[in-house]
């Protein structure tokens, strides 16, 4: 099955009448651009093959680590739920707290990294304005499917840190290369992106309900004891398996294209 690109299409034209911002939540699966030019390639996503593109929101005010809200997962979310009857109070005080503690919008995508193809899979994080870019590259036929194993495109992304040039934040851009080619012609790589993938899920953990109550309840008096709140993983789909691989252009085609 390849990318849903109509689905891809509306959900850029949604995007376009919406503010959001966010940041990055770290492990050794994730990878943040460094400073300077980067080349990457994005590959579909082995738990949801029609869409590489995952969407999670993001609570950083609130307890001492950042919390991937449940809504994500169309779960309910007590801090949102207080975020909305903050809103309604009719406070403008209250309306400006209640927007500061709902979540943050990020992006998550599947990429390996060249120059570290032998590191595998890791997921590249990033806001509403490269989402939007790369989304509308999608919707342009002269680009399409980037995704695509066989015929996808590299992407470029340029890291200029917040100390140059007298920027406040540090800013990136994105280039699309211009050739088409395979993600990979190594046996290796092929297998690490066929079979070695990682949920999100596996990486990102969802905390429940109860625990994010408590965690808003020690927000709301930072004198009380507090505890890490304990997590549980809520995988968005299941995994896909696949044998090893032998032959880069069948596998790749019986794992995303059947």
């Amino acid at each position: 099955m390849a990318i849903n690109i109509d689905q891809l299409k509306s959900r850029l034209k949604q995007i376009q009448s919406t503010t959001s911002s966010g940041g990055n939540s770290g492990s050794e699966f994730m990878w943040k651009a460094p400073v300077g030019k980067s080349q990457v390639r994005i590959v579909p996503y082995a738990h949801d093959k029609s869409n590489p593109f995952i969407e999670l929101y993001f609570h950083y005010e609130i307890g001492k680590k950042v919390m991937v809200s449940p809504s994500s997962f169309g779960r309910p979310d007590p801090i949102i739920e207080f975020a909305e009857k903050l809103k309604k109070s009719g406070s403008k005080d209250d309306w400006k707290l209640g927007r500061k503690i709902e979540p943050k919008f990020r992006v998550y995508v599947p990429v390996i990294v060249r120059g570290k193809e032998e590191e595998g899979v890791k997921f590249w994080s990033f806001g509403k304005q490269i989402f939007q870019e790369l989304l509308g590259y999608i919707a342009d036929p002269d680009y399409g499917d980037i995704t695509d194993l066989m015929n996808g495109r590299d992407i470029t992304i340029e890291h200029i840190a917040a100390d140059e040039g007298g920027k406040t934040f540090p800013s990136y851009t994105v280039r699309i290369k211009p050739n088409a080619a395979p993600a990979t012609q190594d046996k290796t790589i092929a297998d690490l992106i066929v079979n070695g993938q990682k949920n999100i899920t596996d990486i990102v953990k969802e905390p429940t309900y109860e625990d994010m109550t408590k965690a808003l309840e020690e927000w709301l008096n930072p004198d009380a004891s507090s505890t890490t709140p304990a997590t549980k993983n809520a995988p968005i789909k299941g995994a896909t398996t696949a044998t090893k691989v032998d032959d880069i252009s069948n596998a790749f085609s019986e794992l995303f294209n059947s």
